[in-house]
């Protein structure tokens, strides 16, 4: 797929999967996540958690919005787990979801240099999966504008471990 448009839940899927391909690939440092609550994402297979164990290597940064991760606890435990092995390159923020009103984004994965994937309409599963080496860098930076936006505006959550007493 590389570079396209895609309409449904399965490849909405397949683009996420693709783009964690791309961002092992071509050893993007950063991964930028956004989601209302990642239910939706394959972060329970192990071969998307093969990728991401693939791609963690020292200044990595994987960093996460939503409005809460308690969905995302319950739905993908496997990547619970990963995320309590990988959390100092885990950056997990909430906002509030009212930030997401009115944008024609709902949903992202953005490797930045590597790969794009953004979600339009999370009813039909609309989006589009882009490149930079395909010759698109105008996603990326807007997707990255509109990323950094929220995350001003967003406060830690979802910590890899709780303590208690």
């Amino acid at each position: 797929m590389e570079h396209g448009v895609f309409t449904g839940r399965e490849a909405f899927v397949a683009a996420l999967r693709e783009g964690l391909v791309l961002a092992e690939k071509q050893g993007a440092r950063e991964l930028c996540w956004l989601d209302a609550d990642f239910v939706h994402w394959p972060l329970s297979e192990p071969a998307v958690l093969d990728l991401l164990t693939a791609w963690a290597r020292p200044h990595r940064r994987l960093r996460m919005l939503a409005p809460q991760f308690e969905a995302l606890q319950q739905r993908h435990p496997r990547f619970v787990t990963w995320r309590r092995n990988w959390g100092h390159l885990i950056a997990a923020r909430a906002f509030e979801p009212e930030l997401l009103s009115g944008s024609d984004l709902v949903g992202l994965m953005l490797a930045p240099g590597a790969a794009c994937v953004r979600l339009f309409d999370a009813e039909h599963w609309r989006g589009a999966i882009s490149a930079p080496m395909a010759g698109v860098r105008a996603d990326e930076l807007l997707s990255r504008q509109w990323f950094d936006a929220i995350e001003q505006r967003s406060s830690e959550s979802f910590a890899a471990s709780t303590l208690g007493l």
